[in-house]
């Protein structure tokens, strides 16, 4: 009867070459298979490693079809690593379709950990890190964008996303429009690479610094956004000041909504300090 081979989750390094571990590129030497997201990509690191084992393409245009071969090729005997351009597989990466199907098939499924960009961010962004949630990348339209970050408002843990060139400067600018303009940021990019840089703030200030040289919206981003206070008593001092302000001249429930949008905080925290400032 012939053993069931092994699929590998292999980490590969998100851009310094070095950071691979020994036993990555031992099981790389010795599968039967790699299966790259980009094979022409991955080619550059394997060469780097004098590693010579075949590779075939599974992305995600390809993932469903392929499975398949790969789950038969498995069963018969034949070990095989998945790995994706950077990082860990399946962290906002291909794979997940192939994992699935190996726990159905009761293929072994055996990960080799290294490097993931949002936990290499996360580790010096000088946000907490007892909780955080990983979101991955941000819906591109703009309402979907504004409603899953309206779902975030309260959340208290660090909150961790991907972000490309592109669409950093408008997500910042929709962070400081719907979580407040004080609520506090940390960006990493170019993570490991020559240019890598960090920068934190609040989110108006870390809008600002993207916007003031073009060089700063360059490279792939790790966007990390602290969370909402978790009681009221955490309330900067500033916002009651504004809050009382601006219930001089409206209703309780608006003047609670901006001082919430304005500092990243809870509605309902505020409205209900604002009832007691009425008493």
């Amino acid at each position: 009867m012939v053993k069931t081979g092994t699929l590998f989750i292999v980490s590969t390094p998100i851009g310094n070459l070095d950071d691979i571990t020994h036993r990555a590129i031992k099981v790389l030497n010795e599968v039967d298979l790699i299966a790259a997201e980009d094979t022409r990509h991955s080619q550059k690191l394997l060469q780097h490693w004098g590693v010579s084992t075949r590779m075939t393409a599974v992305h995600d245009h390809n993932e469903k079809q392929i499975a398949d071969r790969l789950i038969e090729q498995l069963k018969n005997g034949l070990n095989v690593a998945l790995i994706s351009d950077a990082g860990t597989p399946l962290i906002s990466d291909p794979g997940y379709n192939l994992v699935n199907r190996c726990r159905e098939h009761q293929v072994p499924v055996v990960p080799i950990p290294g490097v993931c960009a949002a936990i290499a961010a996360l580790s010096a962004s000088g946000l907490p890190t007892d909780q955080f949630l990983f979101i991955g990348f941000l819906p591109v339209k703009q309402v979907a964008k504004h409603t899953l970050l309206e779902r975030l408002n309260a959340e208290t843990a660090t909150t961790v996303f991907y972000e490309s060139p592109r669409r950093i400067a408008d997500t910042v600018k929709a962070i400081v429009e719907v979580l407040g303009e004080q609520r506090r940021i940390s960006i990493g990019k170019e993570i490991t690479k020559t240019f890598e840089t960090f920068y934190a703030g609040t989110a108006a200030e870390v809008l600002a610094w993207l916007l003031e040289d073009a060089n700063h919206q360059r490279g792939e981003f790790v966007l990390m956004v602290a969370g909402a206070p978790e009681n009221d008593s955490e309330l900067p001092p500033e916002s009651l000041i504004l809050l009382k302000t601006l219930m001089q001249e409206l209703p309780l429930k608006k003047a609670a909504a901006i001082t919430a949008q304005h500092y990243g905080l809870k509605k309902n925290a505020l409205y209900q300090l604002g009832l007691t400032l009425n008493d």
